[in-house]
């Protein structure tokens, strides 16, 4: 592990070429099946492992534990992590600010060639990688395989993007003078990671953190702390100094609150939930004594997400994508279509076609690729179990709505279909983030958008239309960060589609953008007289 000291060895490795989203995985090759298979039993065998807290880069362990457990079968433990308590944030916010004196000062370029060393890892171990999602938090092969692919995408975005940044000038050179601009790191950050992408949204936020020269303290998810603790081991691999991250699982009630609060603390960047997001934003506001700034937050919280059909679509797309959408990873993504809204004249044969498309899904255990998963624990499935039965209460029921018993008592719901919901209903507002879709019917186009912002969300939203009037229509008045026409409403690609969105969804913060860094640095004017 390399010392602060040795920091300025790194060997910088310019990145080649133009920018590239990571290939996805082809599994249908016999060849990368088998290497599937095979990092499954490979990671299988290290699975139960315990982990230390890595704070000023020392393991630390704790009397209190976190045990990730395998939602498809909860009796499995992925890992034992050390609980990070209240006494443990001062620890890690100091290792962390010693680590930003020196941290701070290392060329933007020795930053970025550490990022793209830690890609060339996890490119070498992408399987190990997938087959860790698979187990921690019931992601099936392609999932899992997207999730490290757009790890591997940050990496290299945001390396790319901080020689960008380090190479700024002002717009104009005043006559006598030298101007520049330097875009340089607040200081310390809490990063705050969700388990539903717990490689890449966690990867990607502290990517952008420590390239841009901050330090941090990152708390990943109770529910995936292990993929974290790998990515830990990639970052020292590569040759992050110590205290530059430093690892804590622990509890957002007592850990996470304590390090927010922290007067230390310059910024927190959180994904996670609407509820946690605002309870995050309103203790950051806060100011502490002895605290001499303004805190940053950077927040992508919850959706509500639509899907417009109408009637003039491509209608098998249409059903495609709203399966898609809904049910990838078991609808557990901020992105996730939950409402289909479909104008009338078509209607009826969408609901038909949609149930016998949804009726073909398979759900199982993620190590044989099925379809759908489980949901990431036994509190996900009743609370989107009760959504279902106030569902099948507030419209009618067309296709599951049940929990699927298995031998080892995982946590599985069928895709669940309701069909005739009213825009105002419960399940047409509030987030449930599991495989419930609602289905809407809207007299005409400009009801359909209505519809669509009818909530107090604005994440994600798509329209399927070949009208290219009504699609222009839409990219005016759909109110929502990532919009998209006649596809999915999900997958968005760093570079291609920078993600975050408006009201209760976030701050905007526009992750795999080309704004995303600005969030993580001030800006410097510095003019000299010739």
């Amino acid at each position: 592990m390399a010392t602060l000291e040795q920091a300025t060895v790194i060997l910088p490795r310019a990145p080649q070429g133009a920018f590239r989203n990571e290939p996805f995985i082809d599994f249908s090759q016999h060849a990368n099946a088998h290497a599937m298979r095979e990092a499954l039993t490979r990671v299988g065998d290290q699975l139960g492992h315990e982990y230390a807290l890595i704070i000023g880069g020392e393991r630390v362990k704790t009397s209190g534990k976190i045990e990730s457990r395998n939602p498809a079968r909860p009796a499995q433990v992925v890992g034992v992590h050390q609980k990070a308590g209240a006494e443990h944030a001062e620890l890690a916010v100091a290792a962390a600010l010693k680590a930003f004196e020196t941290w701070k000062f290392v060329s933007a370029e020795e930053r970025a060639a550490l990022l793209l060393g830690a890609v060339e890892i996890i490119r070498d171990r992408k399987f190990d990688f997938c087959a860790w999602l698979t187990y921690e938090v019931g992601k099936n092969w392609a999932e899992a395989d997207a999730d490290v692919g757009e790890t591997i995408d940050f990496l290299e975005f945001y390396a790319r993007e901080a020689l960008r940044l380090a190479g700024a000038t002002t717009p104009i050179q005043y006559p006598g003078e030298k101007n520049e601009l330097l875009y340089i790191p607040l200081g310390v950050g809490a990063v705050i990671s969700p388990w539903n992408f717990p490689f890449a949204i966690m990867a990607g936020m502290t990517a952008a953190a420590i390239v841009t020269g901050n330090t941090v303290v990152l708390k990943p998810s109770s529910d995936s702390p292990t993929i974290a603790a790998r990515f830990m081991e990639v970052l020292e691999e590569a040759g992050l100094p110590p205290g530059v991250v430093n690892f804590c699982p622990g509890s957002g009630a007592s850990f996470g609150n304590a390090v927010v609060a922290h007067p230390k603390t310059r910024f927190i960047a959180f994904t996670g939930s609407k509820e946690v997001g605002l309870d995050v934003h309103e203790r950051a506001a806060k100011t502490q004594p002895g605290q001499i700034w303004i805190k940053r937050t950077i927040l992508e919280m919850g959706g509500k997400d639509s899907i417009i059909v109408s009637a003039d679509a491509d209608f098998d797309a249409a059903v495609a994508g709203v399966v898609a959408s809904a049910f990838g990873f078991s609808g557990q993504k901020c992105s996730a279509c939950s409402r289909a809204i479909v104008e009338e004249p078509i209607y009826d044969a969408f609901v038909e076609r949609l149930r016998e498309k949804v009726a073909g899904l398979t759900v199982g255990d993620p190590a044989a690729n099925p379809n759908m998963g489980p949901v990431v624990n036994e509190s996900a499935m009743k609370s989107i179990l009760e959504y279902a039965a106030i569902g099948a209460k507030e419209g009618r029921l067309v296709a599951g709505g049940k929990a699927v018993e298995t031998p080892d008592k995982g946590y599985f719901v069928e895709p669940t279909v309701i069909v005739d919901v009213a825009p105002d209903a419960r399940i047409s507002q509030e987030e449930i983030f599991g495989p419930v879709l609602a289905v809407i019917k809207a007299r005409d186009f400009d009801h359909a958008l209505e519809i669509a912002n009818n909530t107090e969300f604005g994440l994600t939203g798509s329209v399927y239309s070949t009208d290219r009037r009504k699609l222009d229509h839409a990219r005016r008045a759909y109110h929502v960060g990532n919009l998209y026409f006649n596809r999915k409403c999900t997958g968005a690609m760093v570079g291609a589609h920078p993600f975050g969105g408006f009201n209760m969804s976030g701050t905007d913060s526009k992750a795999g953008g080309a704004d995303y860094l600005l969030l993580f640095t001030q800006a410097k004017s510095v003019g000299e007289k010739l």
